[in-house]
């Protein structure tokens, strides 16, 4: 049976309608797979770059850490070495003074005599040699001849033995003088010193 012209627009444009529907879905799919993809390819791009911002940040803040150490560090350093040039700086005052007032005591000749006695005595004794030599300040050679003179008698009584004071081979030398029994008792009693002048340190573990 032939169809009408009627029936045939019917029909065509019912075709057209499920091919467009079919279309439109097909379309709306592909724009929520789109969508989709776009959703994920951009979280994962946020993340990746979340990601690298962090790491940024981190390596960042870990430099300024170890530049702040550093920086600690070095003023403490720098705090530690001016205060232990402080302390050599005093003790170098204490020593100076100490020195000076030596110098006042030679200037009291008995005070003084009796000293260059005790030098020259602990000197002979040290040394316990039959022959030395005494050397002296142009001022104080009659004090110290005098010194000798006494000491000798002093030395034969606890040696038992002559000693003559004239030139020698001078291998052998015993500094006795005021100024360098200072230094070798300040460098004896320099633990004690800084002790009684800065206080115990706490970082020292062994005392001898």
């Amino acid at each position: 049976m032939a169809l009408s012209d009627t029936d045939v627009q019917k029909q065509i444009k019912h075709m057209m309608a499920f091919i467009e529907q079919e279309a439109n879905e097909k379309s709306e799919e592909i724009d929520a797979k789109a969508e989709e993809e776009f959703n994920i390819e951009k979280g994962r791009l946020v993340q990746t770059q979340r990601l690298k911002i962090m790491e940024y940040y981190e390596k960042k803040e870990r430099q300024i850490e170890q530049q702040k150490k550093i920086q600690v560090s070095t003023l403490r350093n720098q705090a530690r070495l001016r205060v232990l040039r402080a302390r050599d700086d005093l003790i170098s005052e204490l020593l100076s003074d100490a020195k000076l007032r030596l110098g006042r005591l030679v200037e009291d000749p008995q005070v003084y005599q009796g000293l260059l006695d005790k030098l020259t005595l602990q000197a002979l004794l040290r040394l316990l040699e039959p022959v030395v030599i005494v050397r002296c300040r142009p001022q104080d050679v009659l004090l110290v001849q005098a010194a000798v003179q006494k000491a000798v008698s002093q030395y034969v009584m606890v040696c038992q033995k002559p000693v003559e004071v004239y030139s020698s081979d001078q291998r052998i030398k015993v500094s006795n003088t005021l100024e360098s029994r200072l230094d070798l008792s300040a460098q004896e009693q320099m633990p004690e010193i800084r002790t009684a002048l800065f206080g115990a340190n706490a970082n020292r573990k062994f005392f001898i």
